[in-house]
């Protein structure tokens, strides 16, 4: 079976990163599958149906992928959509790494600031009524706001959380720098860790 990836990452300023990011992954082996790479105009008109419609093609999306990959540029943490991808990510039980591209040159072979680790501003918390997701915004915590279900403790890979305290996807998830860390080269191993940490 094919690995199927989905790559997570912020359109506008590093879609040529990811690309190149990307492209060293599939070309190595041809059981390689990726999710992630829409093109600009579908994405566009998706975000002008509106939210709902956004979610479920982002959700579909997702569908027959086993890991997450999120590429993290300057901004990428911030990014509400990105944050979209890992909830529904951890709802269906993906793996998850975060690869840091700001090292990689975009088309006008310039370079980028590290940002935050995506990971690390979402978490999970409990309470009396299940399990939740919640995310970093303003300076702290709160519940997340497009999926405010409870999350089934037994669709989770990790130790689920057991206070009220939010507890980082960070924490859990392994995190590399595609250029300081031979990316070109060891990407697919850093994928495949990430399955096998699931359970995928």
């Amino acid at each position: 079976m094919p690995r199927r990836t989905f790559f997570s990452f912020h359109y506008g300023p590093d879609v040529w990163r990811a690309w190149n990011v990307r492209n060293s992954w599939v070309v190595r082996r041809d059981d390689k599958e990726d999710q992630g790479f829409f093109d600009s105009s579908v994405f566009e008109a998706s975000k002008r149906v509106g939210d709902e419609a956004l979610k479920r093609f982002l959700s579909k999306g997702l569908e027959n992928t086993s890991v997450t990959c999120v590429l993290a540029g300057a901004n990428t943490w911030r990014r509400r959509w990105v944050r979209y991808e890992i909830a529904r990510s951890i709802m269906k039980g993906n793996g998850l790494l975060t690869v840091f591209i700001h090292g990689v040159r975009d088309n006008n072979q310039e370079l980028s600031a590290k940002g935050a680790n995506p990971l690390a501003q979402m978490g999970l918390y409990r309470t009396a009524r299940g399990i939740f997701l919640a995310e970093w915004s303003a300076g702290k915590w709160i519940a997340y706001g497009d999926y405010t279900l409870a999350i089934p403790e037994s669709d989770l890979w990790f130790a689920p959380p057991q206070t009220d305290r939010p507890v980082q996807l960070s924490t859990h998830c392994l995190s590399y720098d595609f250029a300081g860390q031979n990316g070109h080269k060891d990407i697919g191993e850093w994928i495949e860790i990430a399955a096998g940490m699931a359970g995928r």
